[in-house]
């Protein structure tokens, strides 16, 4: 019971470390993808203005969530 409980314990952390270690990089790669998508889809694509856009809705996304 005592190595299971030990093992629930370290899974937890590893989990914890991989999570805080990799969510910058998933917000990376979501900014990219949104800003690849509003260029695409824009009739004058400014590559600025379509990363500020992107930034402040995934990082307003990720605060309600």
């Amino acid at each position: 019971m005592v190595k299971k409980i030990i093992l629930f314990i370290i899974f937890i952390v590893i989990a914890y470390f991989f999570i805080s270690k990799y969510s910058s990089h998933n917000l990376t790669k979501a900014i990219s993808s949104c800003v690849i998508a509003q260029t695409r889809t824009s009739d004058t694509p400014d590559i600025e203005k379509a990363q500020k856009f992107c930034e402040e809705k995934i990082k307003k996304q990720r605060k309600i969530k």
